[in-house]
């Protein structure tokens, strides 16, 4: 049973860090530069389907949430993956890193080489945003909680041992520098107002453990389908 105060609660939040992926084995070695071109590219053409499953999962929140405040500033997630023209939004610079790595964009749009345990994972936390109330499916969101850390070691990672990517491609991760944290504060200052019982502090920390195993389980497959 979770204690009810803020300060315990955030700091339980806060300890999911442990199991975030950045700790897998896959994202270890990624970031010691071990993983070869193949390895990079399977990592890149599994992880956009992830990306593109993002703004689906907002749109899921949005239309379960029932407070206009919230949804006028959460929207914003969306227009910054689909963003707001062509050419434009995350989705659009993930496209951009793969050709970096050498794929074929409209191959990588098809979605045909996506591993079938990494779409069983992905599509789970859609449906959990759809049929979960929205606090809890807010709470699965706070992995962002952990990600500003896990870009920067891994653009760092990108530019230092693996030079055959062009630069270019990695403006994904730099965006995500500077939106991951204002998005996990909003987020967190949601789930600390919304959840102030044991009870329901409780289901959102099992929702954040949810999306912790569904990001290990996406890193899993592909480092099965992809050992060296």
């Amino acid at each position: 049973m979770t204690v009810a105060g803020t300060d315990a609660f955030v700091d339980e939040l806060r300890a999911h860090s442990r199991r975030y992926h950045d700790q897998h084995p896959f994202h270890a070695r990624m970031n010691s530069g071990q993983l070869g071109a193949r390895q990079i590219r399977g990592w890149v053409i599994n992880r956009y389907y992830y990306q593109v499953a993002i703004p689906r999962k907002d749109a899921a929140i949005l239309s379960n949430c029932p407070d206009r405040e919230v949804r006028r500033r959460w929207i914003r997630r969306i227009t910054d993956h689909d963003g707001t023209a062509p050419g434009e939004g995350g989705i659009e610079a993930w496209l951009r890193l793969a050709e970096s790595v050498g794929l074929d964009r409209r191959e990588v749009e098809q979605e045909r080489q996506v591993l079938p345990a990494v779409r069983f994972a992905v599509d789970a936390y859609v449906e959990f945003a759809r049929s979960k109330p929205w606090v809890e499916a807010v709470a699965s969101s706070l992995t962002e909680l952990f990600a500003p850390d896990l870009m920067a070691r891994r653009l760092a990672a990108f530019e230092r041992h693996y030079p055959w990517i062009d630069g270019a491609g990695l403006a994904y991760f730099r965006e995500r520098l500077d939106r991951a944290p204002r998005d996990a504060e909003h987020a967190l200052e949601l789930v600390v107002d919304r959840c102030r019982t044991a009870e329901q502090q409780d289901r959102a920390l099992a929702a954040l453990s949810f999306k912790c195993d569904v990001l290990w389980s996406v890193l899993d497959a592909i480092d099965r389908a992809h050992p060296d």
